[in-house]
């Protein structure tokens, strides 16, 4: 994702790359690092976190499984989905010392870096998730979701794009069987 924003950096003028606050959080994610904690480009904060984990099968993926488990011993599902959401915050223009609004030019240049870091954190995924299971012929299941903004709030705006990624079902024990 860092090199996907480092190289949007590179190609779009004026575009910040990276936050320095790069992390992956647990639950819902704090708008803590909006300030320039680092100097430079590197003012906000990307989080990945793990919004829900349930079972799906291989023709019904991303919906969950309705199926019983538990009836013939250890029958795992096919796939465990995960739902992540990628989360990019940036500062955003506020009001000034004296109250006023911020310029439309300054709220144009803020909606322009928004918009290319949604075309950025969406083709990341669609780019670098296949890659994440070598070992499967042709790459890990995904769907992701749409990418919607967030904010403004506390000086801060910016997007949260949800992606459903299959990972291998469970593993029985072998002391467990399939009574």
């Amino acid at each position: 994702m860092c090199a996907a924003l480092a190289s949007a950096a590179e190609t779009v003028e004026g575009q910040p790359g990276c936050p320095c606050r790069a992390c992956v959080v647990p639950g819902t994610v704090a708008w803590d690092s909006c300030e320039d904690p680092c100097a430079g480009d590197g003012a906000g904060q990307l989080s990945v976190s793990v919004i829900r984990a349930y079972a799906a099968t291989l023709d019904g993926f991303p919906a969950e499984a309705r199926t019983v488990f538990g009836v013939r011993g250890c029958v795992p599902p096919p796939f465990t989905a995960v739902e992540i959401a990628v989360t990019l915050l940036r500062c955003t223009p506020g009001f000034d010392e004296r109250g006023c609004p911020p310029s439309c030019d300054d709220l144009a240049l803020a909606a322009r870096r928004l918009h290319v870091d949604m075309v950025t954190v969406t083709n990341a995924l669609l780019c670098c998730l296949p890659g994440t299971a070598p070992s499967l012929r042709r790459g890990r299941r995904f769907s992701l979701g749409a990418s919607r903004t967030v904010g403004p709030d506390g000086g801060c705006v910016g997007l949260e794009q949800r992606a459903t990624v299959a990972l291998g079902g469970c593993i029985c024990r072998p002391d467990e069987g399939t009574s």
